[in-house]
């Protein structure tokens, strides 16, 4: 009888740019100051991709190096890549295709999945599908956004939230229990009116109106989504730890999408789960979208102990959201 195959994170990579827009700088463009950003956000900077023609594939293939060098890996022995993303390079070819050809990852296929701020998350249940299956040993799966090119930075309802920055994992396979055990997604397509992109797609494709009429740019609105995401990701959370038999005193480490500190405090209340275990870095970065999942995982890894349970929980535009319990193998 074979063991079962699970998909196990065995390197973590992060890119973050060097520029920083603080509070500060923001106070200078939209009507606001920095302690109302920080008292409703728990931001107080975040990171801008600058430079003539950079886009996310830029940020992912730092991503892909740092775990390349980490693992002393050959680019040859990467078998697919997976980047969740909202703000590809273009509409086609996919970022993860740009990223196999800058990375030299000539035996990789790739495709990108865009599920707003949930990118990560859906993105790691698929890459360890394709590592469950046992056809595949490695598997590069990358959250990442440059969410600056679609702010409107006179639109203080966005332009406070977000930052751009990368971040990825490597699954490989593994029969000792560790990596992904389970994972609750969920979706809702009937919060597209409160968390979208107005123009750019089938629907509504570029014009000169569009263009015209700020189309182009994330919209929100923010106290509809604040509630959902609340609930949303409180209530996955959960029901996820009800559904293993797990408590709050099992869980080592809470990995949250970083929105917004009140969303993520609800969360961690609702596991019962103390604040000294939940991972936080908004303050420094704001919200990357896609990436703000694996870039914890980043920063964090050091700390991080072989057999810790692992809780990854996310909320993002559509609207999209689940919670992911993993066991860390290194």
């Amino acid at each position: 009888m074979s063991q079962k195959i699970t998909a196990a994170i065995t390197a973590v990579g992060g890119y973050v740019p060097e520029d920083k827009l603080t509070n500060f700088d923001l106070e200078k463009m939209v009507d606001t100051n920095d302690e109302w950003i920080r008292s409703r956000t728990g931001i107080e900077e975040r990171r801008i991709l600058k430079g003539e023609g950079k886009g996310t594939s830029d940020m992912a293939v730092q991503v892909v190096l740092q775990i390349l060098e980490k693992k002393n890996l050959s680019p040859l022995d990467i078998d697919a890549v997976i980047v969740g993303t909202v703000t590809p390079d273009m509409m086609f070819p996919s970022t993860a295709n740009l990223v196999c050809h800058k990375a030299g990852l000539k035996n990789a296929w790739g495709f990108d999945l865009l599920a707003a701020c949930s990118g990560f998350l859906y993105s790691f249940s698929t890459g360890a599908a394709l590592i469950e299956s046992g056809r595949y040993k490695k598997v590069i799966v990358i959250g990442a956004d440059k969410m600056s090119s679609i702010i409107d930075y006179s639109d203080r309802a966005t332009c406070i939230i977000f930052g751009d920055g990368a971040a990825g994992v490597l699954l490989e396979p593994d029969t000792e229990g560790y990596g992904l055990k389970d994972t609750i997604l969920r979706s809702d397509g009937s919060g597209e009116p409160y968390l979208h992109m107005k123009a750019g797609g089938s629907r509504r494709p570029a014009s000169a109106e569009t263009v015209a009429n700020k189309e182009h740019y994330a919209y929100q609105e923010g106290q509809t989504v604040f509630k959902a995401a609340v609930k949303g990701m409180a209530d996955v959370s959960a029901e996820l730890l009800e559904r293993n038999s797990l408590t709050g005193s099992d869980i080592a480490w809470l990995v949250p999408h970083q929105a917004n500190k009140r969303i993520i405090d609800a969360t961690a209340d609702r596991m019962g789960l103390s604040h000294d275990k939940v991972m936080l870095n908004i303050q420094r970065y704001g919200n990357t979208t896609a990436a703000t999942i694996p870039l914890c995982l980043w920063e964090w890894e050091k700390q991080l102990k072989k057999g810790d349970n692992i809780v990854l929980a996310a909320f993002g535009g559509g609207f999209t959201w689940g919670a992911t319990w993993i066991k860390w193998a290194y």
